[in-house]
């Protein structure tokens, strides 16, 4: 996770009843763009030199599903046309992330880290 759905932001609270531990951090190549809205947009390109910088967290088996329709819906709930995608990241897991669809301003956040913007 690379935004508003990790620990001390705002939807937090919609993941955190899934996940099993602390999680780990992690990385994959793409960008992370400020939306101006109070929450970010990433885009993610396995041949980028850019790196969006967050957490991986495993899911308990049981509600992976349940899970995935939480946070679908709510990703559905604000402006950018998010939609959920399959990545890769740097440490070889397999994840799921929201990537930005379009229709917004965006500011390139070039750290990659939505915390540091």
């Amino acid at each position: 996770m690379y935004g508003t759905l990790q620990p001390g932001d705002v939807r937090w609270h919609f993941l955190e009843p899934f996940v099993v531990d602390e999680g780990w951090a992690d990385t994959t190549p793409g960008q992370v763009f400020d939306t101006g809205l109070g929450y970010p947009g990433a885009q993610f390109d396995s041949t980028s030199s850019s790196a969006v910088i967050g957490r991986a967290y495993a899911l308990l088996e049981s509600s992976i599903s349940q899970c995935l329709e939480v946070l679908d819906a709510e990703e559905g709930t604000v402006g950018g046309d998010y939609r959920r995608i399959a990545i890769t990241t740097a440490k070889g897991v397999r994840a799921w992330a929201y990537q930005y669809g379009g229709g917004l301003e965006l500011t390139p956040i070039e750290s990659g880290n939505w915390f540091e913007r």
